[in-house]
């Protein structure tokens, strides 16, 4: 006799499913924040020290979380560098790393990023793939929304490509002009590509900026997934649930396995 279909703790209408990458499914945004540290650190002390100002390093966590995560790379960069005050000229996609510009900041930011991923590799979180298999198993339809143009090098990297049957990330989002998190652009994109209208989606997201977009989108149901222990946040800006882990989300497992008590 074969398994059942796994029980998966969602709303009934909700028939596809929308995952961010960095955080949710793979362990890359420990390394995107340190990216950042190592390119904002860089250029924040060069510029003290050219204006005679005290250093103030990059906060690795509030300033992450508030200005960057989740958005996309020159947003970021844009963002934070508003937040204290700095203003540079914007630039263009092409420019060099080394150059002080917004674009040339994330260029040099993304470059700091494949180094890391090159050296450490990719690992993706064994809760989050056990619930993506568990809602392939069920017939959810499956698809990856990020603001990184490395999604798919990083899919492939951590084995789990195959997951999923669409994929709106940033090299997309560029060629369609899609604005990006926290507008709901992308995951509608996303949606569309699914079938689905936003209301039998469900969103995932670790980022505040990713969660305001699943609101903003009227999205059928958003899951905050908390790394980085701002459940509250993530709640206060638009998740309906928030789990430490998606296997959380697990209710039985084909087999009889229960993902969570209760």
């Amino acid at each position: 006799m074969a398994d059942a279909a796994p029980k998966l703790d969602l709303p009934e209408a909700i028939t596809a499913l929308l995952f961010d990458l960095d955080g949710v499914l793979t362990k890359t945004a420990v390394v995107h924040d340190k990216a950042w540290k190592e390119m904002f650190d860089a250029f924040l002390e060069r510029r003290a020290e050219e204006r005679g100002e005290k250093f103030v390093p990059f906060d690795p966590g509030a300033e992450y979380n508030q200005y960057v995560d989740g958005k996309p790379r020159y947003d970021g960069v844009r963002s934070c560098l508003a937040a204290r005050g700095i203003e540079l000229p914007e630039g263009t996609p092409a420019d060099p790393p080394e150059a002080e510009t917004v674009c040339g900041l994330g260029n040099r930011k993304n470059d700091i990023v494949l180094d890391l991923i090159d050296k450490q590799g990719v690992e993706a979180y064994p809760g989050s793939v056990a619930f993506v298999e568990a809602a392939r198993a069920a017939g959810l339809r499956r698809a990856v929304v990020s603001s990184s143009a490395n999604c798919q090098e990083i899919l492939e990297a951590a084995g789990i490509e195959d997951l999923f049957e669409a994929r709106i990330d940033g090299v997309v989002a560029d060629e369609r002009h899609l604005k990006g998190k926290p507008a709901p652009d992308t995951f509608l994109a996303g949606a569309a590509a699914l079938g689905v209208e936003p209301a039998a989606a469900c969103v995932f997201e670790d980022a505040v900026s990713g969660v305001e977009a699943g609101r903003s989108g009227h999205f059928g149901h958003v899951v905050g997934v908390d790394r980085v222990d701002h459940a509250a946040a993530l709640r206060e800006h638009g998740a309906d649930v928030v789990v430490a882990d998606l296997a959380e989300l697990i209710l039985e497992a084909p087999g009889g396995r229960a993902g969570r008590a209760g």
